[in-house]
């Protein structure tokens, strides 16, 4: 009953300190706030006390909490409590506490991708591709991911026990482990290609994101880049206050980053940059896909709009709805759509499927898999051209609609009719495959069977992986098998260049076969100059996507 009480008496204070204004809303809509407070609380009570099954009066506030918000139609503002408000702290903020290790399940067996440099994990040796078999003597066989990740992580300062078993040693290796605060970058250590062209990846927009990217720009330049690839692609986005910083690191002071606009007091503002950017001569492409959401289509918008960098991809997400996260104690926070944003030419970043150009598009998209490559890229380049247009501040064509659609839109390779047939053939002997080619990786690793980066996977490799596969219980026909063999060595590389040389070596080989990436590095060698590579965005795409 003091729960009830307490909901009414929150109510009339609201009402009293904004001057009546809820008393207002609710005379003018038939009805003031004190009846609709009355009203729910009798009807509680009622079901509370006479309702045939016993329901405590704590759930139906909770669903009635969630009823409310779900009538918002709104999949963005909600109640986040427990691991999921946990989750979320931890996600923007970048911290948690526990060893630093990124994991992955393969072969039943939690696996190591990779141990996190500087943290408790890599200081005690911990390897890439090591299997972690018992944590605090529990065996780990048949775990998820999220089950590790509970087990692994605590209190900083707390200790933890883990059995592997690493590939070329007999006995497993017992690691006691201190648990300490770990810092996530949203920026790892970038790549640097010939030609000085930089790669830097950021995922996601965090507390430290901006400072992350800045440090490790200027590292680059240090070593000799002289131009950069930003790769924001399945960026889901982040902080806004930290995209717009990111976007002030390349731009000039008074050029406005983004906008919001809402219905509350102090909803509705422009962001504008601060800072004198800080490498003006320095060219950059901007990758981006339909992975890329909110605050990464911040940054990507704004760069866009000022002629300051060249888009590569596909159109992005479309989230465009600014949520503000409002803690009410006891672990429960409210997550609530407080406005919507929009680039410096007035693009609206949020996509909602209303007229027919984004219904037609999202339809396209969603059928990419089963249409012909080549008919699948003109229906959806038909619809983009049915989007509003804008322009940038040096007059190029921009178009709104919702989400960024880049200067350029290069699509990833599609599978082959022969490759498409073979992952058909593979159905539920997926992860069989996975388990396949990690293992088949681990084994080369021990044996020293590659010792160069610059490996072929040969046709006896291939024969090994279809051995394994039918000792798996994986049966395809030959033909099947050898018809994908292009896909097999690509993805066969990709895991012995990461657990014989590290992550560094899968991605450079995954960089070679990513046709986004060549189409930026290709704009790089022959812009050497922002100016340059505006001019040579504007030409036709045919002639710069097959160009050297």
């Amino acid at each position: 009953m003091k729960q009830r009480w307490a909901v009414i008496g929150m109510v009339a204070l609201i009402s009293f300190f904004s001057g009546g204004w809820l008393l207002q809303r609710g005379a003018a809509s038939g009805g003031n706030v004190y009846q609709q407070a009355r009203l729910f609380d009798d009807v509680l009570n009622h079901v509370s006390t006479y309702y045939v099954d016993s329901i405590g009066e704590t759930d139906l506030y909770q669903k009635a909490t969630e009823g409310m918000l779900g009538e918002l139609k709104d999949p963005y503002s909600v109640l986040l409590t427990g691991d999921d408000y946990k989750a979320l702290t931890e996600q923007t903020s970048g911290n948690y506490a526990g060893l630093g290790i990124q994991i992955d399940v393969r072969d039943g067996w939690i696996t190591v991708v990779a141990p996190l440099p500087e943290t408790p994990a890599e200081r005690a040796g911990i390897e890439t591709g090591d299997q972690i078999i018992e944590v605090d003597g529990k065996s780990t066989e048949g775990w998820k991911s999220d089950e590790a990740v509970k087990s692994l992580r605590g209190e900083p300062g707390s200790r933890v026990s883990v059995l592997i078993r690493r590939a070329g040693i007999l006995e497993p290796i017992k690691f006691t482990l201190t648990r300490s605060q770990i810092h996530m970058r949203s920026v790892p250590p970038g790549t640097l290609f010939d030609s000085g062209i930089g790669y830097i990846s950021l995922n996601p927009v965090s507390e430290t994101s901006a400072e992350e990217l800045r440090q490790e720009i200027t590292e680059m330049r240090g070593k000799g880049m002289k131009s950069l690839v930003l790769d924001l692609r399945q960026n889901p986005g982040g902080l806004l206050d930290q995209g717009v910083k990111v976007a002030d690191l390349f731009l000039n002071p008074r050029q406005e980053i983004v906008a919001t606009r809402g219905r509350a007091r102090g909803s509705t503002k422009e962001f504008m940059d601060e800072a004198r950017q800080v490498w003006p001569v320095l060219p950059i492409v901007v990758l981006v896909n339909d992975g890329t959401a909110s605050a990464s289509e911040i940054i990507a918008g704004a760069l866009q709009d000022h002629d300051r960098a060249v888009v590569v991809g596909t159109p992005t997400f479309g989230k465009g709805l600014v949520q503000t996260l409002f803690p009410l104690g006891d672990g429960v926070a409210l997550k609530l759509t407080t406005a919507r944003w929009f680039t410096p030419s007035g693009r609206t970043i949020q996509r909602v499927a209303k007229d027919e150009a984004n219904q037609a598009e999202i339809a396209m998209e969603a059928a990419a898999d089963t249409t012909p490559p080549d008919l699948a890229k003109q229906q959806s380049d038909s619809a983009i051209k049915q989007r509003p247009i804008f322009h940038t501040d040096a007059g190029r064509v921009v178009r709104g609609g919702g989400g960024i659609v880049p200067d350029l839109v290069i699509r990833p390779d599609t599978l082959t009719s022969t490759e498409r047939e073979f992952a058909k053939a593979l159905g539920n002997g997926l992860p069989q495959y996975r388990d396949v080619l990690t293992a088949y990786a681990l084994d080369v690793k021990k044996n020293h069977t590659v010792t160069s980066e610059s490996f072929t996977v040969t046709p006896a490799m291939r024969q090994e992986v279809y051995r394994r596969l039918r000792t798996k219980g994986v049966t395809l026909r030959t033909d099947v098998f050898e018809g994908a063999g292009s896909l097999l060595d690509e993805q066969l590389s990709y895991q012995i260049a990461r657990y014989v040389f590290g992550r560094s070596a899968e991605f450079r080989r995954q960089a070679r076969d990513d046709q986004q990436m060549q189409t930026a590095m290709r704009l790089l060698r022959r812009a050497p100059t922002p100016k340059e590579l505006m001019n040579l965005a504007m030409t036709s795409h045919a002639a710069v996507a097959k160009q050297n």
